[in-house]
């Protein structure tokens, strides 16, 4: 019997859910291979000052890595033979991020913005580069397409947001574009790992 691919987030707007909160969540389907995973909370001095991703070798411009990251939690694989894959965690400001949902592409796409077939980032260094930076949501899908558009991406991406006011979901379109929408707060959406946002201004 052949195991379900699986990976799906869910994201729950405030006025959705019985106490006012807001959630986001996610499943892993990883393959047929069970992937052990730690949880870790990463102190400010933690931090790399210089990174540099295992799969594609992207470097990052210092400058980039902002001083004073927060204090997050994240779910890294425990060999980190393959990267840190952080995969979800929370900071400091309590905005969460989940962000290792695989979606998919089309031809029409590719052609317009490939994937980056040397360099860029994905799902190994999102929450990384990511979570210890922002202050809000909307902070995160900002900084989040700002590293898609400069570095690019190998593999198409889906990612979460979501602080005490607000859910924003995110994907890359491409190589180097993003689209993000706000989950409206009293509403819930379910994302399979395809492609979700197929229309928007």
């Amino acid at each position: 019997m052949q195991k379900p691919a699986e990976c799906t987030t869910i994201l729950v707007g405030k006025a959705a859910t019985i106490d006012g909160s807001t959630m986001i969540a996610r499943s892993e389907d990883g393959g047929s291979t069970i992937i052990p995973e730690s949880f870790i909370a990463v102190n400010p001095q933690e931090q790399p000052k210089h990174y540099k991703s295992v799969i594609s070798g992207q470097e990052i411009d210092d400058a980039d890595l902002l001083p004073n990251p927060l204090r997050y939690t994240s779910a890294p694989d425990a060999s980190g033979k393959h990267g840190v894959w952080a995969a979800a965690g929370i900071n400091d400001a309590t905005v969460a991020m989940t962000a290792t949902e695989t979606i998919t592409t089309n031809s029409r796409i590719q052609g317009i913005d490939p994937l980056v077939e040397k360099g860029g980032l994905g799902e190994e260094d999102f929450v990384t580069l990511t979570l210890p930076y922002i202050r809000s949501a909307r902070e995160g899908v900002k900084r989040l397409g700002y590293l898609v558009e400069k570095y690019g991406t190998y593999e198409m991406n889906g990612s979460a947001f979501a602080d005490h006011d607000e859910v924003w979901y995110i994907e890359t379109i491409g190589g180097h574009h993003w689209a993000a929408r706000r989950i409206p707060d009293d509403a819930y959406v379910a994302a399979p790992n395809r492609l979700n946002i197929d229309f928007f201004d």
